[in-house]
């Protein structure tokens, strides 16, 4: 069984911690994190080794960025590669409830939790996460850190860009678009295209200034 280090003691990696270890997929040695007063402490039985500069002493493990905004887990996997972690380093961690038909594509770092679907030439990028019950329709292309909350549903033939977030229960008309690092609130209904970093909310979805409801794909 492969070694597993997660980085970030959050709740995503609790969720992942759960998965792994029911099923089998990774043995997970421990947990990083940049929070001193997490360090020594143990997160559902799992330690948290130390901070996450000390990554690249565990050699012989992968690693999974348990992060739930795009572009922290962006960030750290760019300090990462700085520090000499490459994609080859990085674990995918999908639930056995998960059956990707082929043709479908799945890159390194994504995490797919319980009951995730995809139907026929879904493309998901590399560090993209989909919390339960997310559904991706054919021809669906996800990029990079994208991040879809429980329940999300994505009709066919959407595009969905870098780092962008879509918040649950919210859903996507076939055939449009979600920018790069824009964001979708809960229980929206994109029936256009939502424009590069722009926040879209409501049914039909529209966009707003996100400062005026603490929304936003940040940090």
């Amino acid at each position: 069984m492969s070694e597993l280090i997660l980085i970030a003691a959050t709740g995503l990696a609790r969720e992942v911690l759960a998965m792994v270890r029911g099923s089998g997929q990774y043995d997970v040695v421990g947990l990083l994190d940049d929070d001193k007063e997490m360090a020594g402490v143990t997160v559902d039985g799992a330690p948290v080794l130390g901070s996450i500069d000390d990554a690249p002493k565990y050699t012989h493990a992968f690693v999974l960025v348990c992060i739930a905004s795009g572009r922290a887990r962006e960030a750290v996997v760019e300090r990462l590669t700085v520090m000499g972690l490459h994609e080859a380093r990085y674990a995918t961690a999908i639930d056995p409830t998960v059956q990707p038909p082929e043709g479908c594509r799945i890159g390194r770092g994504s995490i797919l939790l319980r009951n995730v679907t995809l139907t026929a030439s879904v493309t998901l990028g590399s560090h993209v996460v989909a919390m339960p019950s997310v559904t991706f329709t054919h021809d669906d292309d996800v990029a990079d850190f994208a991040t879809f909350a429980a329940g999300v549903s994505v009709g066919g033939g959407v595009r969905i860009g870098r780092g962008a977030y879509l918040g649950m229960n919210s859903s996507v008309r076939e055939r449009t678009s979600v920018g790069e690092y824009a964001t979708v609130g809960m229980g929206a209904a994109v029936l256009s295209n939502v424009p590069d970093g722009e926040t879209w909310v409501g049914v039909p979805a529209h966009p707003i200034d996100p400062d005026a409801f603490g929304l936003g794909n940040g940090r």
